[in-house]
């Protein structure tokens, strides 16, 4: 943890009034993920990436029960800033616990999740976008450095399960589809059968008699 303090002391030595508020507004863009639920809701709109889209909100679902729904209250860890109380921090004092950090998770959870899918172009974007919204939270002072680890890792892992979960939704919706096509075809089959042998039962229902032959002609007789 010593170490990790002075390397967060020496960000604090970096610090200028156009990096406090490039560095603010990035951490303010990653607020609850709310630059990533926005663009989950605007790929969501469009046939082209809305399977995108399922990815993203996937990830982002199971990256906030993991991260701050198990982890972060786990393993308990204590921030920083309330470490070291002397660093003047330019954000609300956050009120729970530090590992991992929530916004880094959240955006290498979208990084990842785009990724997957496929979005190339999205996806490279996004990593630039990620890496600031990570680094802020150390220039800010309320994570440590393993703390952003832990959330790229977390986030990683939490676009992979995504990817995995609509894959399988995918697979199971495509199996129930082809089940019903079979049947559907095999139910069609049978009907064009009976119709091309013109024979029935008394319900009307064709492919149920069957055929004699009698003096060089075909008959069919009902059973």
């Amino acid at each position: 943890m010593g170490t990790e303090l002075r390397i967060l002391d020496w960000i604090q030595s970096m610090r200028t009034p156009v990096g406090d508020w490039l560095m603010l507004g990035a951490s303010r863009l990653g607020n609850a993920g709310m630059v990533w639920i926005f663009l989950t809701l605007l790929l969501l709109l469009f046939p082209k990436t809305r399977r995108s889209g399922a990815i993203l909100a996937a990830a982002l679902l199971i990256d906030i029960i993991v991260c701050n729904g198990i982890l972060k209250n786990m393993v308990g860890r204590i921030r920083p800033c309330d470490v070291n109380r002397s660093v003047a921090l330019l954000v609300p004092r956050p009120d729970d616990y530090s590992f991992p950090s929530g916004h880094t998770a959240a955006s290498f959870a979208a990084v990842s999740a785009l990724y997957h899918s496929g979005a190339k172009k999205l996806w490279k974007a996004a990593l630039p976008l990620a890496v600031l919204i990570a680094f802020s939270r150390m220039y800010l002072y309320v994570h440590y450095p393993t703390d952003i680890l832990g959330g790229i890792v977390v986030g990683a892992a939490a676009g992979w399960a995504g990817y995995q979960l609509i894959r399988c939704w995918e697979r199971r919706r495509r199996g129930g589809f082809r089940e019903d096509a079979g049947t559907e075809q095999g139910t069609e089959r049978v009907l064009r059968k009976g119709e091309d042998d013109g024979c029935c039962d008394h319900t009307g229902l064709p492919g149920t008699g069957r055929h004699i032959h009698h003096g060089g002609m075909e008959q069919c007789v009902e059973k």
